[in-house]
């Protein structure tokens, strides 16, 4: 107990002469000073317990009509944190098990009170209170960091079922908390093989460290992220995991497009200095064909010089879409809605679908939604994707998806088929320059349609299984 500061205590009795017995008792306590009041009304003794006005309480069980045990109760319910004493006539062991179970920190019975009882009560109520208090300000202290933690912070059991996660896990998973804390971590993974490495490696080494995985969210869709997750035991012996998981989904996107935009970096090096080269020459062959036009007229000759035209003509625009492909996109950005883009894209591509027989679906945001962009340009790298998907699908069997969907500060365009997909050594490889699985393509589309991309600022990310499908997801900042 404090010597310096005295204690105050509030006897609630409604019989005065027990109140004085209770009190006198107490001031017999050596050692410590007492501020000592009473009171003997149920709704006194409620507001005295709501204003936290005591450091501890004797209640008498038999307050008019109501009992002590629903002032305990009631002043619990008022968040009272200091202890109350339950002060019974007779010894009565069901009263006394009550009284625990609502949140006594102790009971006496009036005829077995001395001193020495009370000195022992009080000293052990107000000790026992400033050890719960403080376990309570850490719970709430990490309760906080708990809830306010920008990762996932979860804690599960031995076979990592969840006992209990944070607000982020839901906005993660896209699973309420009810939902999520019926499921174990396991079932969140999106390869099943990696569950075997996990149970092994924390039944080994009882943790794991900064392991890259892959989660799977309710709508299937894949999140990269780092978990840490280690087995634990409480003071109670109970064996517990508790684990972290850091989401890092946009920075391997990120990563994914810088990359890209180094490859096309290189290439366009190459390709500028090819270009170069081979542009020189075509030149002097175009000057020279120009100068025998005017000269000559002769019908064999000019069926060749027709040939050298064309030729040279098409080595040009070769020349000029291999630069436009691997450089920078020249574009003009303007305000425009992203849905009247895309429709236009869809009509350009009409044909194509028709002749294939492909089915289309789509799902647009029915509020207009305003980019800035080359809608010209825009437009060609859309083709580029709905060609690649439409020439991926079985004819009359084909379904092509496009979905636009608003998030806030981006806009999506989903683009998503039902074609061959594509492996995931070619998914690697796919906006390189010149890489192409077609039987005479040059591999030129989709470097020119990454280029377009990362002109508008934005992010394009491509999952597909093979004989299942393929799905562009574009991410736009919305104007």
């Amino acid at each position: 107990m404090n010597v310096f500061a005295p204690i105050r205590i509030l006897i609630v009795d409604d019989d005065e002469d027990d109140f004085f017995l209770t009190s006198e008792y107490i001031r017999n306590i050596k050692g410590s000073a007492f501020v000592i009041d009473w009171c003997y009304r149920y709704k006194d003794a409620l507001e005295r317990i709501s204003g936290k006005e005591y450091d501890i309480y004797f209640i008498d069980y038999r307050l008019g009509a109501k009992t002590g045990l629903d002032l305990l109760k009631d002043g619990l319910a008022q968040n009272c944190e200091e202890p109350m004493v339950l002060l019974t006539g007779n010894g009565n062991q069901a009263i006394d098990m009550e009284a625990m179970r609502a949140g006594a920190i102790d009971y006496l019975v009036k005829s077995e009170l001395n001193t020495e009882k009370l000195e022992r009560c009080i000293r052990y109520a107000l000790d026992r209170t400033t050890a719960l208090k403080r376990l309570k300000a850490n719970e709430r202290k990490f309760r906080n960091i708990f809830e306010k933690s920008k990762d996932v912070v979860f804690i599960a059991d031995e076979d990592l079922f969840l006992l209990d996660v944070n607000h982020v896990a839901v906005e993660l998973f896209g699973y309420s908390k009810d939902e999520l804390l019926k499921m174990s971590l396991y079932q969140l993974l999106a390869n099943p093989d990696e569950a075997s490495f996990l149970k092994k490696q924390l039944y080994i080494q009882q943790e794991v460290d900064d392991k890259e995985l892959e989660f799977l969210k309710s709508n299937d869709e894949k999140v990269s992220c780092i978990l840490s997750v280690s087995n634990e035991v409480n003071i109670t012996g109970e064996k517990y995991t508790q684990g972290i998981i850091h989401d890092i989904t946009n920075l391997k996107k990120a990563e994914k497009a810088t990359l890209q935009a180094e490859k096309l970096r290189a290439a366009g090096r190459l390709v500028s200095t090819l270009a170069h080269e081979v542009r020189n020459p075509l030149n002097n062959i175009s000057l020279a064909v120009d100068q025998l036009y005017s000269e000559r007229n002769e019908d064999t000759a000019k069926l060749f010089l027709d040939i050298i035209s064309r030729n040279g003509k098409r080595i040009n625009s070769l020349i000029s879409e291999l630069l436009y492909s691997s450089g920078p996109a020249q574009i003009m950005l303007q305000k425009h809605i992203l849905q009247a883009i895309v429709n236009d894209t869809v009509a350009m591509a009409s044909d194509r679908m028709t002749l294939k027989n492909i089915q289309m679906a789509h799902s647009f945001d029915e509020n207009p939604l305003y980019i800035l962009a080359d809608a010209e340009k825009l437009k060609i790298a859309f083709l580029n994707i709905i060609i690649n998907a439409i020439e991926a699908m079985p004819e009359e069997k084909g379904l092509l998806t496009i979905s636009i969907v608003n998030e806030g500060p981006t806009h999506k365009v989903i683009i998503q088929d039902n074609g061959s997909g594509i492996t995931e050594e070619n998914l690697a490889k796919l906006f390189e320059p010149y890489f192409t699985s077609k039987r005479n393509g040059m591999g030129l589309g989709l470097a020119s349609t990454l280029n377009i991309i990362q002109a508008h600022k934005a992010l394009v990310d491509v999952q597909s299984q093979v004989g299942e499908g393929t799905t562009f997801t574009l991410s736009f900042i919305s104007e």
